[in-house]
Parts: structure tokens; C-alpha cells; sequence
């Protein structure tokens, strides 16, 4: 047994218990224990972790911990340059395509509003979750802290806010996601990309009036669903100015 001093910075101490935040804590690690064991031990999700220092040198997550080792966590950095340092994860968080675990409909509906590619179902299991973030790179979002500590997940987002209007101003916080926000490019239903067409290609899948009235249409690649600017489009516009604006 080897005990070593552990100390965690900004959003991690949500993850832990009240007497050990915003201080320094000694912990009892089993032997041969890893930094990246002993984080997930303390209730702490890896993916929310990108830099480690132990003993004041940046170190990965297969550090193996030793007796009196002194260990900084740091979450996610978006002012702070720390290129010279050794991130704990192979690549950036920033390819900005998300999977949604069950509980998070509302936020993934808002996501692709937005135009960010954004898988879905509520029929998803932990263990399709995690083979989708691994096979085709995306990020996870979940309010379930225990799916964040599988082993093929390297990328992902502990969503604190518990209505999904906040969950989606968190997460522009978190990511930066304003300067990439492709609004009214995907389909809320089904996450297909939206292409312009002619109004007389649509024409026939609208109502009569719907077709005389707006000049513009828009339809899904995947669903073939089409769109036009009507009055939900107009409420759906004010709310994302709103967010851009907010997060400018």
C-alpha cells in the first residue's frame, strides 16, 4: 500500500465528496495503482481530465502512482496554452461530433438545431454508446458518470445543468461551440443533413399553401423530411441568435 496527496482543480471537485474540495487530500492507492485508477477511484470521469502532474511533472494516465507522490488534476483548459505539456488524451477534444445517452433528447434536438452531428436514440445501451464514441470519434455527452469511466471512452462531457436549454448553454461554455454552430443544417429528427431545393421539386410533399407562400425549402438527406421558413422556423431563429449572441 502507498499513499499519495492528490488535489483537484476547478469543475473536477464536483465529483467529490465536500471534504475533500478545493484542498489538498491524502489517499491510500493500491499497489501498482495508476494515476488514471486512482482519479476514477476518487468518482472523478477520465474524460473530464486533460492534464496530470505528479510531483510537478506532466505525466499520462498509466503513471504508475508511488509512495508520497503529489498529484495535480486539471480539467479542461480553453484559455490556458499547454501544448508544451503532455495531455492525457491522443487527440483533441475539438471534432465536435456527439452521442447522447438516454436522458439527454432535449439537448442532442437543440445540438443539431445547431448543426452539430449528434447520434441519438433512447433505446441506446452504455455498451453501443461507448463502441460509437470509439468507432466513429465522437464525444459523449451523459449525466451518468460511471459511463464516462468505460475503458473506450476517451471523449466526453459530464452535463451538469438538468433542463435542456441550460444543458445547451453549458456545453457552448464548455466547448466553445459558437464559432462552429451551423444552425438549420441538420435534421432535428433523425441527425440528416439539410440541403437547399427548388420549390417546385417540394411542391407536390407540401400543402398548397405552404408551397405559394415561402420561398425557400430545405430537405433531409436521410429522412427526406422537408423544411420551410415558417413561423416555428422563425421561433427556433430568434432562440439561436439568442444563444450566438450570449456566447459572442
Amino acid at each position: 500500500m502507498v499513499t499519495a496527496t492528490f488535489r483537484f482543480y476547478e469543475e473536477l471537485n464536483d465529483f467529490l465528496a465536500p471534504e475533500r474540495r478545493g484542498r489538498e487530500f491524502a489517499c491510500a492507492c493500491a499497489r501498482a495503482a495508476t494515476v488514471k485508477h486512482m482519479i476514477e477511484a476518487l468518482d472523478v470521469p477520465h474524460t473530464e481530465v486533460e492534464l496530470v502532474l505528479v510531483n510537478g511533472d506532466s505525466v499520462g494516465f498509466d503513471r504508475l502512482l508511488q509512495d508520497g507522490d503529489r498529484v495535480a488534476v486539471y480539467p479542461k483548459f480553453e484559455a490556458l496554452d499547454v501544448t508544451p505539456l503532455l495531455r492525457v488524451r491522443e487527440h483533441t477534444l475539438r471534432s465536435l461530433r456527439f452521442v447522447a445517452d438516454a436522458h439527454l433528447g432535449g439537448l442532442a434536438q437543440r445540438l443539431r438545431l445547431l448543426g452539430f452531428d449528434t447520434r441519438y436514440d433512447n433505446g441506446f445501451r452504455d455498451d453501443e454508446i461507448e463502441r460509437l464514441s470509439h468507432t466513429e470519434q465522437r464525444i459523449v455527452l451523459t449525466r451518468d458518470r460511471q459511463l464516462l469511466k468505460r475503458r473506450g471512452i476517451t471523449h466526453g462531457c459530464y452535463v451538469r445543468a438538468l433542463h435542456p436549454e441550460q444543458q445547451l448553454r453549458e456545453l457552448f461554455d464548455r466547448l466553445d461551440l459558437a464559432r462552429a454552430a451551423r444552425p438549420f443544417t441538420r435534421c432535428l429528427r433523425c441527425n440528416g443533413t439539410l440541403r437547399a431545393v427548388d420549390r417546385e421539386r417540394v411542391a407536390a410533399a407540401v400543402p398548397p399553401n405552404v408551397a405559394e407562400r415561402y420561398p425557400r425549402f430545405a430537405v433531409c438527406d436521410g429522412c427526406a423530411r422537408v423544411f420551410w421558413e415558417g413561423s416555428h422556423w422563425r421561433r427556433m431563429r430568434e432562440r439561436v441568435d439568442a444563444l450566438l449572441a450570449a456566447s459572442a
